[in-house]
Order: structure tokens, then sequence, then C-alpha cells
């Protein structure tokens, strides 16, 4: 079975090859890391002590480092002796683990390839690994486990789009997931989901969603600037994570918008860096006036359209917002995190498009916490919330309130990855008392 996914994702890679390329020549992309997805070991990496193991968590994207950040921390301070590295696969996830772990201690997942895969872990000799949300890469997974170390997922989730496919092949995915020690799920739909799908029911546990325990910076330089920039009674909307067609439904609303309430201030953050000039150029066409954060020397603003052009900021502006739109909903994209702008106790607007995030969305809307529109209801939902600051503010409590019911899932998942490392006598006893 393993010998023929190789084969077949060996052939999928070479027909997406011109994906690749154009993707390289235009913007800049999948060129970073190339060389490290091809199993070469960075010169950066601080590499474990021969005879020591290591602890190797894979966070994918940018949502996934900020999820296993206090779990990354957790561990860290139990087994202090023991290296951890952390992988992402996109470039953004790859520049955020690297700020907050150190370019000593950050890598590109090899792509799913026994010979990119095998001078990783010859190299890290990891003693576990801890895979966000459900990366289930075969070579991986298998080549992990031959090589002696526990593998846990945490955050486990099966999506609604996915589950279909999962069941179709659950009769090979049965052998791919038995490689796994330990799964970690937010919720009980995606532990029978799980289950259904070949996991080992003994082996799967429900402990929440991590991202209910992130918790989102207030302060930055942005909110600093905002905060100076504009009047203490100024409006601010933002639309948050915004996708490729989605902007052009969103223009319609801001300028509305901004025709009944003059001095509002709204903030479009596309969801990936890539599309910021294009954006830009979306907004120049529609004859919008706006600023692009990059270029923002602080003055101060009034009515208008901030493009918040930058990496990691959109969080913090959150605290800021009298509404909050979160983007991939209108479009056809599955959703992004609600839990930012809620953490801040601000009414959250959302598309209906939300199946990434379905836990989450309908814990909100169970206690009426957030407000799922169409593009055509959008304005005039935004209106009304501006209208009715004491209805937003109800909104915005009411899912303040979900979040704090949320919390808990770092420990949970802390305590069973401690369980599950101490079947290996090299994390139960310190590294120094070995060595003694």
């Amino acid at each position: 079975m393993y010998l023929l996914y190789t084969v077949l994702y060996v052939l999928v890679l070479i027909l997406s090859m011109p994906y690749w390329l154009i993707g390289m020549l235009r913007a800049g992309k999948y060129r970073a890391g190339l060389a490290e997805r091809f199993g070469r070991i960075p010169v950066r990496l601080k590499l474990p002590s021969p005879g020591e193991l290591s602890i190797w968590i894979h966070a994918v994207s940018v949502g996934e480092v900020l999820a296993t950040g206090s779990v990354i921390a957790g561990l860290k301070a139990q087994f202090p002796e023991h290296r951890i590295f952390i992988s992402t696969t996109t470039l953004s996830g790859q520049k955020l683990a690297r700020d907050r772990f150190g370019v000593q201690n950050v890598f590109y997942l090899p792509l799913d390839l026994p010979f990119a895969i095998l001078p990783v872990l010859s190299a890290l000799r990891p003693g576990v690994l801890v895979l966000a949300e459900t990366e289930f890469w075969p070579n991986l997974l298998r080549l992990t486990k031959q090589n002696g170390a526990l593998i846990a997922v945490v955050n486990a989730r099966i999506s609604d789009r996915s589950f279909p496919g999962y069941l179709r092949f659950r009769s090979l995915l049965r052998r791919v997931l038995k490689n796994v020690d330990l799964y970690l799920c937010q919720t009980e739909s995606d532990r029978e989901r799980l289950t259904a799908i070949g996991a080992a029911p003994e082996r799967v546990r429900i402990s929440g969603n991590l991202k209910f325990d992130v918790k989102a910076p207030a302060d930055s330089a942005l909110s600093r600037s905002l905060r100076h920039a504009t009047r203490p009674d100024q409006k601010i909307v933002i639309f948050g994570s915004t996708v490729e067609s989605e902007e052009e439904l969103i223009i319609p609303c801001i300028k509305a918008v901004l025709n009944e309430f003059r001095d509002v201030l709204m903030i479009v953050a596309p969801r990936h860096p890539e599309r910021f000039d294009a954006v830009a150029e979306l907004l120049r066409s529609s004859g919008l006036s706006f600023w692009r954060r990059s270029l923002w020397d602080s003055s101060p603003v009034g009515g208008g359209v901030l493009l918040l052009d930058s990496i990691g900021e959109l969080a913090s502006a959150y605290a800021l917002a009298n509404v909050a739109f979160v983007g991939g909903s209108l479009a056809a994209r599955g959703g992004h995190n609600v839990l930012e702008p809620a953490e801040f106790a601000k009414p959250i607007l959302v598309g209906p498009h939300t199946e990434n995030f379905r836990d989450i969305v309908r814990a909100f809307t169970a206690h009426d916490a957030l407000r799922i529109v169409t593009a055509a209801e959008l304005t005039p939902t935004v209106i009304h919330l501006l209208r009715a600051p004491q209805e937003a503010v109800e909104l915005g409590s009411r899912a303040w309130k979900v979040v704090e019911a949320g919390r808990g899932s770092t420990r949970r998942t802390l305590n069973a990855l401690r369980e599950l490392m101490e079947r290996n006598p090299a994390f139960s006893t310190p590294v120094s008392a070995q060595r003694g």
C-alpha cells in the first residue's frame, strides 16, 4: 500500500509542477524552505546531543502555531532537558513560529517521501511526534513509528468536507491511523468520526479545542497607532481574514456604511499576504479612499479604509472594533477563527460558509453569540449594529462568555501527553541522570 501511495504522490507532484512553478514566478510562493521540504537539514537548527531524544511538534500554519503555543510552553516546562522542534507547512506559519520559538528550533515539514523524511528523523531523533489537527501523512506516520517514536494528534478534528472522503478509504486509512498512539479530539463528533474512519477507539479522547485557550494580544504597534489616530468615539468596522472573491462582496457594504456614517474607519485584512497588492488595486478601482498599513505614518484618520497589508496584527485590531466580520465565510472557503474578536467581547458577523469551524460556530449560535449573514444581509446588519450600540455590546458579551466556557483544553492536552510520554523512559528520567 505504501509503495503505491508513494508512486501516486510523486506522480501528483510531477503533474502539478506547472502550478508550483507559476506560483514561484508570479508571487515568490513555495520558494521558501524548498530544500528543507526535500529533506535538507538547515544549519540554523540546534540539533540534540548524541543519545538525546527530542520532541517534534508539527503545526501547519498560523492557526495551528497559535493553538499549540501554550502546549509547547507546557512541554518545555515539564521536559526542560529535551529540545523541542516545530515544523510548519506554510510561509506565514513559519514566520510566526520562528518569531515565537526561535529560528534554531523551526523548520519546514518535508514532503511525504521517505528520502525527505528519513534525514529529518535521523537528525532530530524525536521520542514523540505531536501533530496538530489532522495531518495524516502516511509515510511520515509509518517512518516515525518505525523510528521508535510515540505519535499523538492533538486538537484533532474531521471536517464535514473531508469526512466522506475518509470514509471511502477507511480500509486503507485504518493501516495509517494505527501508527498513532493517542488522538485528542475537539468534540464528541470528532471522536465518532475518527473511530468511524479507523482509529482505535481506546486511543481516542476528547480534550476540547486548544484555540479557546489562545490569548489574543490586545496591544501592538498597530493598536497603539489606531488609538492615537482615531477619536475615542470613532466607529471601527473590521473585515478580517478575507479571501479571493470576498472583497468584491464586501465593497458595497463598505460604501453603504461610509455613506451612512462618514467617519467610520473600515479595516480590510486579507487572509493571504500574496493578495495584498491585488486587494489594493480592487479598492482603488472601486473608487474608495484607503491607506495601506505598510505606508501609513500613524497620522490621524477619518472615514475611509485601512488595508491591513501586514502579518500578525489583525488580532490586536479586533480589540478596537465596534463590529467584526470574520471572512472566508461569504465565499465558500469554510470560514476562519471567530475566537479572536470574541475574546475582546466584540459583536461578530460571519457568512454562511463556516464548515472549517463547525463546532465553534455551533457553540456560538447556540448562545446567540454571533450573526450569520448572507452578502445581501451584510450591509443592513452592520448598519443596524452601529446604530444600536447596546445590542452590539450584548452580542459581544455573549461571545466572550462562550470563549470563557470553552477554556481548559491546554491543561487536558498536557496531562494526556505527559501520560503518553512517560511510556518512554527517556522522558520520565532526566537526561542528566541518564548521562551520570
